[in-house]
């Protein structure tokens, strides 16, 4: 056991440690003043030597940066009462989340309290980001050194987990307790209690391990829950065995038990269970006052801060609720039903403030709320019991919030996204996700240019994008000294309105429904108006209104074509931005204007008073665009800088004009949209100044969509681009896929070119070869060929027959590689089908890959395999110019193209465009079972290559379908519609083919990028 020493000069003292001071904005100031900066003269003497000059400024400069919190553990530390005899027991714990600092503190002061106790505690607290700074990590491993026990949690950040484990490996065996619950295996493998340790995890193939890796694939989150079930029993087992092991075995999982429970009443008795077995303390426990057990909660269930208890079930909450609660709160069972998903770990801890202060604004803005929480981290547990009426797949809420920052199913290491798309598309609600700061304090998060921190964005952000989570909105603070939660009154209002904006998206009848489509001018300032990337803008609207009048919305006298859409709009099919034939919707009247933009004085600075010099007739403000009934045609207004639209994204200073905040304050305030359509890739919203992520209330993206919900069509070859939309602008988007490619082909002298090399493999051994070859020569100079292969100066004569195939093979690769080379056809349109062509020229190139991971054997390697061949020889010897093995690819690639051409033929229909896709025919498999092809095996098979086996076809073929089917749902009307009614999209995978080599060959570093798009039409 390690020796105890008096609690005087046992540690440095909290006013040892360097401070972090505010240092006063000036105005005009560099943009990192007001950011943390070490105090001078703020510290005495420290005991251990202060950081390098180089690596201080390093520090100063990562926190000015957001890139970590410049809180110090110093503010939470704990010191045992001073000239005492009691005997002391130092504790060092680090957590990934700061709700357990207050519990804990809470604990150590109830423990130095006691009077009736031997026992006292210094304790030293780590949130996991601070060990970042290298001034916390010399003391944190100072700390280690001196400390009987460390305790650690959800360490999960690899860099982190380096350091924690180089910091308490060394000292390990002389810890009386090092106890670690879920975090890295090398930071679990720290575990010491007793003769319980966990040293071996991950190393060894015992049978146990592998039974429980087994159990943990196979049952993915559940595995989880069923251990925690598992952790409740096993102690009541384990008791009634004598060994050490088996006592120390239930000693870790008491402690697990404790720290899961989270009051400071069950850390303080987890800190007395292990002060008494452990580090032999006599706690003073007599035979009236012994260590309590874990105070138990329910694993999932309802909260409600006013309710009298915890709920485990529905009824009983409804019970409460609509006839206790409800009726002194006025709301009824025809109110908006909001759900929304928590931690357990800030209600038992008591951090549970900002919880508190969303439920009051969404009840005082008129919704019910059904607030439900898990203990551990599968949050579709609570989502299934509790958001359906009982015995039913109807949910009973409008709209999902998750408040917990995480993934619904599984936390910072281990996600189950399958299992989260399978609840919410059962849901069929729309979830947004808002989270609390963790690695920032508020001040920190408010100063950062950055926004939210770098780690919390991957883990926090990312993945819950992953299951198709909107809307990251910062709906708390974080206080540095005790690791509070803070509610921040006007996210908490925003996150509300919004909330309820979604949900009487659902409710409100379609008719009475006010939707603004907005276009843009793409690229911005210098495309002409009503352009987007790869997007027939004007075509799709016009689909998109046919689509809403069928539907029952209020659309008005649509126009009959496409054409006339952009006529009423624009006027003029090459209109500018800044021309007078656009069509104004409204006149914006200055007094107008500065009541319903709240932040109009703010634009002052950039663009003068209003109206300013864009969108204005001098008196008014211009609001351009088209009415159809309830549903409104808008022109987005220019990013303002003319020649350099750039500048405003780079501009710390810069701001939108007035004539940009009054389009959007026209469409929440005065026209009342309940939704807006951004219309194409891409608009200038999501590109305002402000933070990346994380948005205050002072960015203009956050006051400009303010509490409209933002539905965008964004093409799906630009995710990064989708992304800032997602987060800067609270964007649902759906995406649509880029044209169709097709193969570039050959032209004048590159076809003629083609036809020599076609007669010289006729005509080579005729005696005619030679000069067939000079002419292939001097036509691949005129064609600049001569870049790219290397050609004969003299007479080819003077060459071998074999070096005449050669170079005559390297020109007929460069030609195939040129006219295999993919085009984009056209333009997308919604509820326009792709043309069998069209679909041919895709499938042809996803045909190609191998996908091993779904074994899937690419159409090339099939045929090539059918005729003794493999197709990386193949590529390889193409690519030296053998003659042969270059005619052998043109025949695949050939055989490819027919047989997806017969694959899509069964789909067409009369106008040669694909109206559904129709899944390979069962009886034409039956009749390859009885000897007859079908027909992509019979194109084969008339092109060359008759023994590949259906066997061998099918996965491949079903795959095509697969994306094909997915493909043409993309086109399709159904996503907007479903949207429009709050409803998710159905879980479908973006489809994107690259592939940019010869024929089927893709190049090396080429992949299909096929990922699961969010059920709720996120990327």
């Amino acid at each position: 056991m390690a020796a105890f020493v008096p609690a005087t000069g046992a540690w440095r003292r909290a006013d040892a440690v360097p401070r972090v001071v505010r240092a006063p904005v000036a105005a005009g100031s560099s943009p990192f003043a007001g950011a943390p900066v070490v105090g001078r003269g703020s510290f005495t003497v420290p005991l251990v030597a202060p950081a390098a000059p180089a690596a201080r400024q390093r520090s100063v400069r990562m926190q000015q940066a957001g890139l970590f919190t410049g809180s110090k553990p110093a503010d939470r530390r704990i010191t045992a009462p001073p000239a005492t005899s009691k005997k002391v027991m130092k504790v060092v714990y680090v957590v990934l989340e700061s709700q357990y600092q207050s519990s804990m503190s809470a604990a150590a002061r109830t423990i130095n309290s006691k009077e009736d106790a031997n026992l006292s505690l210094d304790v030293a607290g780590y949130l996991l980001e601070e060990l970042r700074d290298e001034e916390n990590y010399a003391q944190f491993k100072k700390d280690v050194a001196e400390a009987n026990v460390f305790i650690g949690s959800l360490i999960f950040v690899q860099e982190l987990a380096e350091r924690v484990t180089a910091a308490v490996e060394p000292h390990r065996e002389r810890l009386d307790a090092c106890i670690v619950f879920p975090s890295m295996p090398e930071v679990m493998r720290l575990n010491k209690l007793g003769t319980f340790n966990m040293s071996q995890l991950g190393q060894s193939k015992s049978a146990i391990a592998s039974f429980m890796k087994k159990r943990r694939e196979e049952s993915g989150a559940s595995f989880e829950d069923g251990m925690l079930k598992l952790l409740r029993t096993l102690p009541k087992v384990l008791k009634y065995l004598p060994t050490d092991k088996a006592q120390d075995a239930r000693s870790f999982m008491l402690s697990f038990q404790y720290w899961l429970g989270g009051s400071p009443t069950n850390l303080e008795n987890f800190l007395l269970m292990v002060a008494e077995k452990y580090v032999d303390v006599d706690t003073g426990a007599k035979s009236t006052q012994t260590v309590a057990a874990p105070e138990v909660f329910p694993d999932t269930g309802i909260w409600h801060p006013l309710a009298p208890r915890m709920f485990e079930d529905l009824g009983e909450y409804l019970q409460w609720y609509d006839k206790e609660h409800c009726p002194l709160a006025n709301l009824t069972s025809a109110s908006p039903t909001v759900g929304l998903v928590m931690q357990r770990t800030h209600m038992i801890t008591g951090d549970d403030c900002h919880y508190i202060s969303l439920v009051s604004e969404l009840e005082a803005g008129g919704a019910r709320v059904i607030p439900v929480f898990a203990g551990g981290l599968d949050f579709s547990l609570p989502v299934n019991a509790f958001f359906f009426h009982p015995g039913t797949d109807d949910a009973n809420v409008d709209v999902v919030v998750s408040l917990t920052g995480f993934a619904l199913v599984g936390g910072p290491a281990r996600q189950d996204h399958p299992k989260a798309i399978e609840a919410l598309s059962r849901l069929d609600r729309p979830y947004l996700c808002a989270l609390p700061l963790v690695f920032q304090t508020t001040e920190e998060w408010k100063e950062s240019e950055l926004g939210l921190h770098p780690v919390q964005v991957a883990l926090q952000v990312s993945l819950p994008e992953l299951d198709g989570a909107l809307e990251p909105v910062i709906f708390a603070g974080r206080d540095g000294k005790t690791g509070r939660s803070i509610p921040l009154q006007d996210r908490i209002t925003a996150l509300a309105k919004r909330s309820l904006k979604w949900a009487n998206l659902r409710r409100k009848q379609v008719a009475e429904k006010k939707i603004a489509i907005t276009v843009f001018s793409f690229p911005p300032d210098k495309g002409n108006v009503g352009t987007a990337a790869y997007l027939d803008v004007f075509g799709s609207v016009h689909k998109v209104l046919q689509g809403l009048a069928k539907e029952g919305y209020c659309v008005g006298d649509i126009p009959e074509t496409s054409e006339e859409l952009l006529e009423a709009v624009v006027h003029d099919k090459e209109a500018r931005i800044n021309s007078p034939e656009l069509n104004i919707a409204y006149k914006m009247p200055i007094s107008e204007y500065q009541e319903v933009c709240t932040f109009s004085e703010k634009l002052h600075e950039n663009w003068g008073l209003p109206p300013g010099h864009l969108n204005t007739d001098g008196t008014n403000l211009l609001v351009y665009g088209k009415h159809f009934g309830n549903v409104f045609v808008g022109v987005q207004p220019s990013f303002g800088y003319e020649g350099d639209p750039m500048r405003l994204l780079f501009s710390k200073s810069a701001s939108p004009h007035h004539g940009f905040a009054a389009y959007y304050a026209y469409l929440e305030n005065v026209w009342k949209a309940d939704a807006v359509l951004h219309f194409g890739t891409h608009g200038s919203l999501e590109f305002m100044p402000g933070k990346q992520v994380g948005m205050s209330g002072d960015c203009f993206p956050d006051k400009l969509i303010h509490t409209i919900p933002n539905i965008y069509y964004y093409a799906a070859n630009n995710p990064s681009e989708a992304t800032i939309a997602k987060r800067r602008s609270y964007a649902a988007t759906i995406s649509y896929l880029t044209p169709p490619a097709e193969n570039a082909g050959l032209y004048k002298g590159l076809k003629e070119l083609s036809e020599l090399v076609a007669s010289y493999q006729t005509l080579k051994d005729t005696g005619r070869g030679p000069a067939i070859v000079n002419s292939i020569a001097d036509k691949a100079r005129i064609c600049n060929m001569d870049r790219d292969v290397a050609l004969p100066d003299g007479d080819a004569k003077e060459l071998s027959a074999e070096e005449r195939d050669g170079i005559v093979g390297k020109v007929y690769m460069k030609l195939l590689e040129i006219e295999s080379r993919l085009l984009p056809c056209g333009l997308h349109t919604v509820g326009r089908p792709p043309t069998a062509a069209e679909a041919v020229a895709t499938l042809v190139n996803i045909a190609a890959l191998d996908r091993p991971e779904d074994s899937i054997v690419g159409m090339p390697r099939l045929l090539a395999a059918s005729v003794g061949r493999d197709i990386d020889d193949v590529y390889a010897s193409s690519d030296a110019g053998k003659l042969a093995d270059v005619e052998l690819l043109f025949q695949i690639t050939t055989a490819c193209r027919e047989a997806v051409t017969a694959l899509v033929n069964a789909s067409t229909n009369e106008e040669g465009r694909v109206e559904k896709v129709q899944k390979f025919d069962l009886g034409a498999i039956l009749a390859a079972q009885m000897g007859r092809r079908t027909p992509w095996s019979t194109a084969l098979a008339e092109n060359g290559f008759p023994n590949v086996e259906e066997s061998e076809l099918k996965p491949l073929v079903a795959y095509l379908e697969f994306c094909w089917s997915r493909w043409w749902r993309t086109t399709s009307w159904a996503r907007w519609s479903r949207r429009l009614r709050a409803s998710t999209s159905s879980p479908a995978r973006v489809v994107i083919p690259f592939a940019t080599r010869t024929c089927c060959r893709p190049a090396k570093t080429s992949t299909l990028w096929t990922r699961r798009a969010s059920p709720l039409g996120g990327r």
